[in-house]
């Protein structure tokens, strides 16, 4: 996916808490367009709970959905 695609997600007005899903099975949630940080071909996902930082590469996101979508709830 590109960096594009995603700001996308993140621009949303409202915003809607979303699912990264990877190519490798992993998931990030994003609960907040802050928590997600774009470059050209990577991103860096910040867990807040866990208070952790994850870098992905754009290429390896195949999916995006709303967390409502997927039965989670859509806030904190």
């Amino acid at each position: 996916m590109n960096a594009d695609a995603v700001r996308e997600w993140l621009r949303r007005a409202p915003f809607l808490p979303f699912r990264l899903k990877l190519s490798n099975g992993d998931s990030y949630d994003i609960f907040h367009p802050e928590f997600l940080l774009l470059g050209k071909n990577r991103a860096v996902v910040y867990n807040d709970a866990e208070d952790k930082f994850a870098f992905v590469s754009l290429v390896h996101i195949n999916n995006i959905e709303t967390l409502e979508a997927v039965g989670q709830p859509d806030a904190r």
